[in-house]
């Protein structure tokens, strides 16, 4: 097992690092503490997931590959957060909801240290987010966590407290690929309802069973036959798959197979939300990545139809905990 970092920049007076993790098997994995990021996982030399062209091009634009996003990963309903009679405002950067946390935790810088054992290569992360930033109470430490182990185990774990009432839906956001395209990848979820949503991607109709539809991936099918479906007009309204599926609790939650490579994925979320690269095209920093190359499986809280976020409320120095673990074979 081996763990190192480089220097490779520096942004706000603070050093950007790369960090790499590497078992006995020759897997790879590297992360930036720009943003707790995801940003190379390795098998055989191939990288798995969706990656720019460099390091340096995450702090150029913001992109979410593989980035720890928060406050909130997602949209809020007008920006607002009904809790009793307080309604409280966050900035609508997405029309007029919010989304993604605004200026989020994967646009910042985290401090880390590394530890590496005969058993797992592993990197913790700590982000200090002050009260008021980006609208959302409560000065809130963070803590993620990338552990690599012999067999092929990446894991992610992200800790949360903070010290006022406040609302916090994170989740790692890395496009899985395999090596591949997300066309070509076979995707199976343990979900048997998923949430419709309409124009602004936020769920308005409630959980729908997936039986007879494109979204039932229980089985196991190829991510195509969702995306190439002529009759279905949720795929049409959001140009490819944008939605939130339930997990029934079984696990595996998620397993993608291609030719070559399988990853399973495990979670103590209770849904997984899907996006197959519907936006990119081949432009700015990420000029290397197409539509449908990739597919995110963000582990986190169902978004919901109001304001009332009840779900995702946090009492204060109430402990917030997310894993999840992928195993790549």
């Amino acid at each position: 097992m081996k763990t190192s970092f480089r220097k490779y920049s520096r942004k706000n007076g603070q050093d950007l690092c790369e960090i790499s993790l590497e078992n006995n098997q020759g897997m790879k994995v590297k992360i930036l503490n720009y943003g707790a990021t995801l940003e190379k996982v390795l098998l055989d030399s191939e990288d798995m997931i969706l990656s720019l062209n460099s390091p340096e091009d995450y702090s150029k634009e913001r992109n979410f590959l593989g980035g720890t996003v928060g406050r909130i990963c997602g949209r809020v309903r007008l920006g607002q957060w009904k809790h009793g009679n307080q309604i409280y405002q966050l900035p609508q950067n997405n029309g007029e909801n919010h989304i993604h946390g605004g200026i989020g935790t994967d646009m910042k810088i985290w401090n880390f240290k590394l530890k590496n054992s005969e058993q797992e290569s592993r990197v913790d992360l700590f982000l200090f987010d002050p009260d008021g930033d980006n609208g959302y109470l409560g000065n809130m430490k963070l803590h993620a966590t990338y552990k690599l182990d012999n067999e092929n185990n990446l894991s992610y774990k992200l800790e949360a407290v903070s010290d006022q009432l406040t609302i916090f839906n994170p989740a790692n956001h890395t496009y899985f690929n395999l090596g591949e395209r997300a066309t070509d990848l076979k995707l199976q979820l343990a979900a048997d309802y998923y949430l419709p949503v309409g124009t602004d991607g936020l769920p308005n109709q409630g959980m729908k069973n997936v039986e007879n539809t494109v979204f039932d991936f229980r089985q196991g099918k190829k991510i195509s036959a969702a995306l190439d479906s002529d009759d279905n007009s949720q795929i049409n309204l959001r140009n490819g798959l944008d939605h939130p599926f339930i997990l029934n609790g079984m696990q595996p939650a998620a397993v993608l197979s291609s030719n070559k490579h399988k990853m399973i994925m495990t979670t103590n979320a209770p849904a997984i939300v899907t996006y197959t690269a519907n936006h990119f095209n081949h432009t700015g920093v990420a000029n290397n990545i197409g539509q449908y190359d990739g597919i995110t499986l963000e582990a986190q809280y169902p978004p919901v139809e109001g304001i009332e976020l009840g779900e995702i409320t946090l009492l204060p120095f109430e402990k917030f905990e997310r894993k999840i673990n992928w195993n790549f074979s």
